[in-house]
C-alpha cells in the first residue's frame, strides 16, 4: 500500500490522482501511501519543456505560484517573436504565438521578445550572430523564421513586403522575420548584361523563311521604376526584342536584308529603346549574329551569285579586249603617219625572232633580210 518514487536531478516528476494533476516533484525520494492504487508519477526531463499543453494552460490559469516556483514561461502574443537563450547561448527562433513553459533547474532559460508590428528588419548585431558558422553547426532551431540576405559588390536588393516594392537593398548582409509577412528578396546585377534571342523564324516582305539569331546588351537605368513597371523585365525585354526583329523583318524582302543587315540592328535597337524609355530597362546595343536561309533559298541564291560573278568577268573580258583592240588601231596610225616607228617596229620583231634563233647570217645588208622576210610572210 505504501509506494516509493524516485526522481533524478536531470528530471522532474508529475504526481497524479486517477489522472489528474496534483503537484510537482522535485529530485529526491518520494513515499505515498495509497491503498486504492489511485496515485501514478510521470517523470521528465528538465532539457525538455513541458509537453502537456493542457496542463500547462491549467497551470497559468489556476496554479500561477506552480509555475513561478518550477516553470520559466515563454508565452509570445501574436505580433511577437522570440529569441530563447539557453545558459547565454541563443539556441532557438520563437514563432508568434508561442506558449511553452520551461523546467527551471540545471539550464538558465531567458526570453528576448521582439516586436514585429514595429519592423520586420532583424537588426546587424542578430544578424552577424545567426551567421556563426558554430551556431549553425550547433543546430539551432527556428532559423525558418528568418530571411538572410547577402547583397554581392555591383548588385543591389528589391525587397518586396507582402507583393509590395519596399526599397532596394545595397551590398550587404541583411535579415528578416518571416512571421506575419510575405518578405522576398530579389538580387538584380546592375552591370552590363547579355541577353540572346536564338532562332527566331520569320517571313520576309517576299515570302521568304528566314531564321535569325539576335544578341543584346542592356542594364537597369532605374531598378525600382523596373519593378515597379514591369513584373518580370528580363522575359519583357525578350519579347520587346521578338517583335522588334519580325517588324524589322517583316516588312522588307530578303535582298534588302541582305545588302544592310545594319539596318536590322538600328531598327531593332531604334523601335526597344523607343517602348522600354519609361520602364528603366536601357539597351545599349543590338546586333544580329547571324542569318539562316532554307538549304533550298542557299541553292537559288548561290546560282544567282555565279551568274552575277559571270556576267561580270565577261564585260571585263570584252571590256579588256576593246581596249587591246583600239590600242592595235592607234598603234597602226602612228605607224601610217611615221616611217619611222614602222621601222623600230620591225627592228623590234627582228630582234624577238633573233632571240628563238642561235645563229643568223646576213647577206645583202639588213634591208635584204627586212625584204626577204616580207617575201616569206607574203608566200605563206
Amino acid at each position: 500500500m505504501w509506494k516509493r518514487y524516485v526522481v533524478k536531478k536531470n528530471e522532474r516528476a508529475l504526481l497524479l490522482s486517477e489522472g489528474d494533476f496534483v503537484k510537482v516533484l522535485e529530485p529526491g525520494v518520494f513515499k505515498a501511501f495509497d491503498p486504492f492504487n489511485r496515485l501514478t508519477v510521470k517523470t521528465v526531463s528538465v532539457d525538455a519543456p513541458l509537453a502537456d499543453a493542457l496542463l500547462g494552460d491549467y497551470l497559468r490559469r489556476q496554479a500561477p505560484d506552480v509555475v513561478a516556483q518550477h516553470f520559466v514561461a515563454m508565452d509570445l502574443a501574436d505580433d511577437e517573436a522570440g529569441l530563447r537563450y539557453e545558459n547565454g547561448s541563443l539556441v532557438e527562433l520563437l514563432p508568434p504565438g508561442t506558449r511553452r513553459l520551461y523546467w527551471r533547474g540545471l539550464v538558465e532559460h531567458r526570453l528576448e521578445r521582439v516586436n514585429l508590428a514595429s519592423n520586420c528588419e532583424m537588426p546587424d548585431t542578430l544578424v552577424q550572430r545567426l551567421l556563426q558558422p558554430a551556431l549553425r553547426a550547433r543546430g539551432m532551431a527556428g532559423l525558418n523564421g528568418a530571411l538572410l540576405v547577402q547583397v554581392a559588390a555591383y548588385n543591389v536588393g528589391v525587397l518586396k513586403i507582402d507583393g509590395k516594392v519596399e526599397r532596394l537593398l545595397e551590398a550587404g548582409m541583411f535579415g528578416f522575420w518571416r512571421y506575419n509577412r510575405d518578405i522576398s528578396v530579389e538580387l538584380v546585377d546592375l552591370r552590363m548584361q547579355a541577353l540572346e534571342v536564338s532562332g527566331q523564324e520569320i517571313l520576309t516582305r517576299d515570302k521568304v523563311a528566314l531564321r535569325l539569331n539576335l544578341a543584346a546588351t542592356w542594364r537597369f537605368a532605374d531598378v525600382l521604376r523596373a519593378f515597379s513597371y514591369l513584373q518580370k523585365p528580363v522575359e519583357h525585354l525578350y519579347r520587346e526584342l521578338q517583335f522588334a526583329l519580325r517588324a524589322a523583318v517583316g516588312t522588307r524582302t530578303l535582298d534588302e536584308l541582305l545588302e544592310d543587315k545594319q539596318m536590322i540592328d538600328e531598327v531593332v535597337t531604334a523601335q526597344v529603346s523607343a517602348r522600354l524609355a519609361e520602364a528603366g530597362v536601357e539597351v545599349c546595343s543590338v546586333g544580329v549574329k547571324d542569318i539562316v536561309l532554307p538549304g533550298d533559298m542557299k541553292t537559288i541564291l548561290a546560282q544567282v551569285v555565279e551568274a552575277e560573278k559571270a556576267a561580270q568577268a565577261n564585260v571585263i573580258r570584252r571590256r579588256e579586249e576593246t581596249a587591246a583592240t583600239r590600242s592595235l588601231l592607234n598603234t597602226a596610225k602612228v605607224m601610217e603617219e611615221n616611217p619611222t616607228a614602222l621601222r623600230l617596229k620591225e627592228l623590234e620583231t627582228l630582234e624577238r625572232i633573233a632571240e628563238r634563233i642561235d645563229r643568223i647570217s646576213v647577206f645583202g645588208g639588213l634591208d635584204q633580210v627586212l625584204n626577204g622576210l616580207v617575201s616569206i610572210k607574203a608566200g605563206q
